[in-house]
């Protein structure tokens, strides 16, 4: 009895409910598969930095497989035609696979589902990219949650109600060897001989993965989780847990961090000191419910897949964006003339990676005071992230452009200037993406162009010369983005 275990979003061999049951079911008689698909590859919202790091994922997963006498087998085409040949030629009897949740994946699965199913190959579907399912979280009257505060309340009276089956252990499986007549391809460097990554990666793979998250819920360690809480915001400061990537691609199963976070609360119970148990299970609980923040927006893009496309609040479709192509490219280049949006965009270019307060103002910035579409945010962003994903990339840049569900109000704008001196108020993270303001003084370096033209002769930041004069007004472009809003928010 020999089964297919499909790899997608789950990039690991730990903790994999779907490679698990193939396991069991076939005795480890399991051919795990990953196919790379051009349809994916090839999109206009794939990233060249993420495919890199799935790249690397892929290597460290078959390094894993070889330690336990297997191999990863590649191949390359349609996902249908590839299992289908896989059927045909090795009497294959059942595939497994993790669920994912955009539309086009809902999609592909339900046509394979059905090829298989007229093949005589059973099939074993697993959740594992969320904790909740998109239709475990309702509201009394069944209904999925639109907004984020009342879902992440039932939520996490969910995760304690169902502990035991939602923070199941997977053992790490027992395979037999492929057989050698299941030929692969090489793992490629590149799919594409052209493709070329400029942005600095993390290392991928389970293995980097599960030390990250070691790594970041260790309550000892300077810079984890103990003061995630209090440090979260502050731009400068290392203090968020960079696992994104690894979420992304399964290389961390959800169900895993959650599980070592609930311990880790456990533990804060038993801490002498009252001062720091408290902080830190103030920490803990808040970084869980970044983990329900993913869930409800792939709940939202499950119930509501529109979302993708269009505003998520019909009216504001009708937005009139100004839309100019010289402003956005100063936007995605980091030379708008204000230092804590150029140092994000720059941060996003250099290390496919943000910040996510950065997000935030980045996001409010291009949609509130250069008048752009958010669409034109959220695509960038996915070409140039190392850990986009659609379902948390969608509901961010709707949130921060007052346009989705649970949205910030359209009429509460992040001033650039505020932000940077709340966020960082020494200027480190600006000089660390904007090496020309190095000798900007503190008082100005979120504003420089309020500096005398003698002080700016001084650092030598001439305004216009060696950094950007701002491209817009805020003030006057909060008022104009007001109107804008206004005249469609009662549609």
């Amino acid at each position: 009895m020999l089964w297919i275990h499909w790899f997608r979003r789950d990039l690991r061999l730990r903790d994999n409910p779907a490679l698990s049951g193939a396991v069991a079911r076939s005795g480890g008689r399991v051919i795990p598969l990953f196919i790379l698909d051009d349809a994916i590859l090839g999109a206009p919202r794939t990233g060249m930095a993420r495919v890199a790091f799935m790249i690397a994922a892929l290597r460290d997963l078959d390094a894993g497989l070889r330690a336990r006498g297997s191999r990863l087998v590649v191949r390359r085409g349609q996902p249908s035609d590839v299992l289908r040949d896989l059927v045909h030629a090795t009497g294959i009897v059942g595939v497994s696979w993790n669920r994912d949740y955009t539309p086009f994946a809902r999609q592909r699965d339900q046509h394979i589902e059905a090829m298989l199913r007229d093949l005589n190959v059973a099939t074993l579907i697993a959740s594992d990219a969320v904790i909740m399912e998109p239709d475990d979280v309702r509201t009394d009257d069944g209904r999925p949650y639109t907004v984020y505060t009342p879902y992440r309340r039932r939520w996490r009276a969910l995760v304690e109600q169902r502990r035991n089956d939602v923070l199941r252990a997977y053992d790490p499986p027992v395979l037999q060897p492929v057989p050698d007549s299941v030929a692969d391809l090489p793992i490629p460097d590149t799919p594409d001989p052209g493709m070329v990554v400029t942005q600095q990666i993390p290392a991928g793979g389970e293995t980097a993965g599960s030390a990250r998250l070691a790594a970041f819920l260790d309550p000892r360690a300077t810079h984890g989780i103990a003061g995630y809480a209090e440090g979260r915001n502050l731009l400068a400061e290392p203090a968020t847990s960079r696992l994104s990537p690894y979420l992304r691609f399964g290389c961390v199963a959800p169900r895993s961090a959650l599980r070592a976070a609930l311990n880790l609360l456990d533990q804060a119970g038993d801490e002498q000191d009252a001062g720091r148990a408290a902080t830190l299970t103030r920490s803990i609980e808040t970084w869980i419910g970044e983990l329900a923040w993913r869930d409800f927006y792939y709940q939202i893009l499950w119930h509501h897949p529109h979302v993708l496309r269009s505003a998520f609040k019909p009216q504001y479709d009708a937005l009139e964006w100004e839309n100019d192509p010289a402003l956005f490219d100063a936007w995605k280049e980091g030379r708008t003339g204000y230092p804590v949006v150029d140092a994000a965009m720059r941060q996003l270019n250099q290390e496919a990676w943000m910040h996510n307060r950065a997000r935030m103002i980045v996001a409010s910035f291009l949609t509130k005071d250069l008048l752009i579409d958010w669409r034109w945010g959220e695509r960038y962003f996915m070409q140039r992230l190392v850990d986009g994903d659609h379902a948390a990339n969608n509901g961010g840049w709707q949130w921060s452009a007052g346009t989705g569900t649970d949205a910030q109000p359209y009429f509460r704008i992040f001033n650039p200037v505020n932000q940077g001196q709340t966020f960082d108020p020494k200027g480190a993270y600006v000089r660390r993406y904007l090496p020309e303001l190095e000798a900007v003084p503190d008082r100005y370096i979120h504003a420089p162009w309020t500096m005398p033209y003698a002080e700016q002769q001084r650092c030598g930041v001439i305004i216009g010369r060696n950094y950007p004069a701002p491209v817009v007004d805020h003030a006057e472009r909060r008022a104009r983005a007001l109107a804008l809003y206004r005249a469609v928010s009662s549609r």
